[in-house]
Parts: C-alpha cells; sequence; structure tokens
C-alpha cells in the first residue's frame, strides 16, 4: 500500500515550496498542487518502455504508465528524485536524463507538477514486484492504438501526445 503519511511540498506553478502535504492529502481530492518526476525510457529501437500499475495503487490502478512516474519528497531536488524512483522501480542506477520540461496536470483526485525526461537505455530493466506490476517495450503503434481505449493512464496519454 501507499503510505499516506509520506510527507510531500506543496508548491506553486514554479515549483516554489509553499507547504508541506500528505501523500493522503494530495490524492484526497484537495487538488494541491505537488510535484513529480516522469521519466521516458526508449530503447535504441524506438520503442517505449511502460509500467504496469498494481492494483493496489490509489491512483490509475492495472493502467499501463509512464516508465517511472513518483512524488519528489519534501526537502528532495527534482534530480535526486529522478534517479531514486529510477532505481526503486526499475532498478536502473547509470542513465543520462534529458528534460524535456514541466507542465502542470490536473486528475480527477490530484493535481501536480510533472517534471519530464526522456532516455535512452539498452541495459537491463527489473522492474520492482513491491511497487509494479511488471513492464515491457512498446511499439510506436502499438501504443497510438491504444490511446483512448483505457489501457493507459490519462497523464500517460497526454504526456505522449505532447511531447512525442
Amino acid at each position: 500500500m501507499d503510505n499516506k503519511e509520506e510527507m510531500l511540498p506543496w508548491v506553486d506553478s514554479q515549483g516554489n515550496i509553499i507547504g508541506a502535504i500528505t501523500r493522503g492529502e494530495a490524492h484526497s481530492g484537495s487538488m494541491k498542487l505537488h510535484p513529480v518526476v516522469h521519466l521516458h525510457v526508449f530503447n535504441s529501437k524506438g520503442e517505449l518502455y511502460l509500467q504496469k500499475r498494481p492494483e493496489w495503487k490509489d491512483i490509475q490502478p492495472g493502467k499501463w504508465d509512464t516508465a517511472t512516474g513518483g512524488h519528489i519528497d519534501l526537502g528532495e531536488s527534482v534530480d535526486i528524485a529522478l534517479h531514486r524512483e529510477v532505481r526503486e522501480e526499475l532498478g536502473i542506477t547509470r542513465f543520462q536524463p534529458v528534460s524535456l520540461g514541466h507542465y502542470v496536470f490536473e486528475g480527477k483526485q490530484e493535481h501536480e507538477l510533472v517534471y519530464v525526461f526522456k532516455t535512452i537505455y539498452d541495459g537491463a530493466i527489473n522492474p520492482n514486484k513491491t511497487e509494479l506490476s511488471g513492464g515491457r517495450f512498446w511499439s510506436k503503434e502499438a501504443i497510438i492504438e491504444n490511446i483512448g481505449k483505457g489501457v493507459f493512464t490519462p497523464n500517460f496519454e497526454n504526456e505522449y501526445k505532447r511531447f512525442f
């Protein structure tokens, strides 16, 4: 289960910290803006790795999503959070992230300031079985064919259309 007491920064749209909130509050519909990191992992063939969200997740259970996505903890930098999340979720410790920028995402239960990165990676990927229900590489055609069918998280679909 997600730790609903995990402390997150409450930020403005430029990422300036204006307070602190718990994960539970951030996902309760409070719509308090909090920062997250996303990494899109491509292989050299141009396929995109997606993670399968476990059924127990409080947001978008069972859907395919960005390779890595996670909260920036209170007191943590974007870069440190990105590397921590990638290591925790995929077991990848060495990669070259390229920033694609940031944007504000508003879902039904949450409001996030999303810092988006991509990388090309051909090494081993070991999805954390505690945090994920697996993952695999998808071709561009397979992604396009499944957009709008409830297979992917809305956040992933929006990012894919925006950046790729």
